[in-house]
C-alpha cells in the first residue's frame, strides 16, 4: 500500500472511531468520505480507490470533466463516483449535469442555478441529480452559499420546479481555523438549526436532510455533530502545491476543503469548495434512504 492508501487508511479509522463515538440518536447513519482530490493527478486517485475509497471530490469543472473520461480511471475504477464541491457558474453548469458519473452537486446557492442544472439534466435523459443546497453560515463574502433565512425557500423550489434533480441536504463551508477545545463549531450549530427550521418549514424529520460539513481539519468534530457526509483532501493527499507568480511551486494558503487552495469568492469561477467520510453507503432511515444512496 502506498502513501495516499495508507493514509486513507488513518482517516477511515478516524471516521469510524468518530461515528462510533456520537450520541445514540445520530447513530442511524455510517458518515460518507468524500476524498477531495483536486489538483491531485490520476496516479493518486487509483491509489485511494485501490485502498478502498469509492467517492471523490472536484472543486473544478474542466478538472473533474477530464478525469471523469480519464481512460486509467475508466478502466482501473469502474465504481468511482463524482461530487463536484466547488462554486459553480451557470455557464459551467450544463457540461456538469450531463454527467453520468456525477453523484452529488454540493453547491446549489441560487434558484436559477438549479433551473440551469435542471433543464440539462433533463436534455441528457439521465436519473435525477443528486444536489444540496449550500449555506452560508459564517457570513464571510468570500464564501458561498445562500443566507440560512433563505434556504428553505431554495430548497422548496429545488423539490417543487426542477423534477430532474433530487434535494438530498444542506451544505456548508464555515469559517476556518475554530478551536474546538472552546466548544462546539458554531457554523456546525448554525447549518444544525438551519436544518431543523427547513424540516419544520416542509413538515419532514431531519433524517430525510443530510449535512455535508467537516473538511480536513474538522471532520472528526462535524461528525460528533452529526455531519453524514465528510469532505477530506490534504489529509489523504498531501498538500497541495500552487503556481507562484515568481516562478516555481508554493504551497498553497488554507482552502474551503481545508487542503491548503484558496476558497473562491462567490460567482468568481469554480473555485474552492471543500472535503469528507467513509465509502460505504449511509443506512436507509425511514424516508432518507433514496438520498443517502443516490449520493453514493
Amino acid at each position: 500500500m502506498g502513501d495516499v492508501g495508507a493514509r486513507l487508511t488513518s482517516v477511515v479509522d478516524k471516521v469510524r472511531v468518530a461515528s462510533s463515538q456520537r450520541n445514540e440518536d445520530l447513530q442511524y447513519f455510517q458518515p460518507r468520505l468524500v476524498a477531495v482530490s483536486k489538483t491531485k493527478p490520476v496516479e493518486d486517485i487509483v491509489d485511494a480507490y485501490a485502498a478502498g475509497q469509492r467517492v471523490f471530490g472536484e472543486n473544478y469543472v474542466q478538472e473533474l470533466l477530464e478525469k471523469s473520461s480519464d481512460p486509467t480511471l475508466l478502466e482501473l475504477c469502474p465504481e468511482l463516483r463524482w461530487h463536484f464541491i466547488g462554486s459553480l457558474q451557470r455557464k459551467k453548469a450544463g457540461k456538469l449535469a450531463r454527467l453520468s458519473t456525477l453523484a452529488l452537486v454540493e453547491t446549489v446557492d441560487s434558484a436559477r442555478l438549479a433551473d440551469t442544472l435542471n433543464a440539462a439534466r433533463q436534455r441528457a435523459d439521465l436519473d435525477p441529480l443528486p444536489v444540496m443546497v449550500q449555506v452560508n453560515t459564517s457570513g464571510e463574502q468570500s464564501k458561498g452559499g445562500v443566507a440560512a433565512c433563505e434556504a428553505e425557500t431554495l430548497v422548496r423550489h429545488v423539490q417543487q420546479q426542477c423534477p430532474a434533480l433530487l434535494l438530498t441536504g444542506l451544505m456548508t463551508i464555515g469559517a476556518f481555523n475554530h478551536d474546538v477545545s472552546t466548544g462546539p463549531n458554531p457554523d456546525f450549530q448554525r447549518l444544525l438549526a438551519c436544518r431543523e427550521d427547513v424540516c419544520r418549514g416542509l413538515g419532514i424529520s431531519t433524517r430525510q436532510l443530510e449535512l455535508s460539513m467537516g473538511m480536513s481539519s474538522d471532520y472528526q468534530h462535524a461528525i460528533l455533530m452529526g455531519s453524514t457526509n465528510v469532505r477530506v483532501g490534504s489529509e489523504i493527499f498531501g498538500a497541495r502545491q500552487v503556481k507562484s507568480t515568481s516562478g516555481g511551486d508554493q504551497p498553497a494558503t488554507p482552502a474551503a476543503d481545508g487542503s491548503g487552495d484558496t476558497a473562491a469568492a462567490p460567482g468568481s469561477g469554480d473555485a474552492a469548495a471543500a472535503p469528507a467520510p467513509a465509502p460505504a453507503p449511509a443506512p436507509a432511515p425511514a424516508g432518507s434512504a433514496e438520498r443517502l444512496s443516490a449520493a453514493q
